[in-house]
């Protein structure tokens, strides 16, 4: 099996998650988040009363940065799991 290098496993993770999370925010900042879910609830048939906020870029950022620092870290650590789980 291949070898994973923990880092880079982590930041490839992290940017990723720091990407969705960007694409997020774009849609809450442009108004078009709430039809998304909105939309997303009716095509599984769930009812639930969820309203997206309004944009504010404090809180964006943060929710940019803590989502890539998470999955940096989760990255990290499967990389090192999958390194020992295949050592030869």
């Amino acid at each position: 099996m291949n070898h994973l290098n923990p880092r880079k496993t982590g930041v490839a993770l992290g940017a990723f998650a720091a990407l969705c999370k960007l694409v997020w925010v774009i849609l809450i900042a442009f108004g078009w988040a709430q039809p998304l879910v909105s939309f997303a609830l009716w095509a599984n048939m769930m009812n639930m009363p969820y309203t997206i906020g309004a944009f504010d870029f404090a809180t964006s950022l943060t929710l940019i940065v803590v989502a890539a620092v998470t999955a940096y870290v989760i990255g990290y650590f499967f990389a090192i799991v999958w390194n020992w789980a295949h050592r030869g």
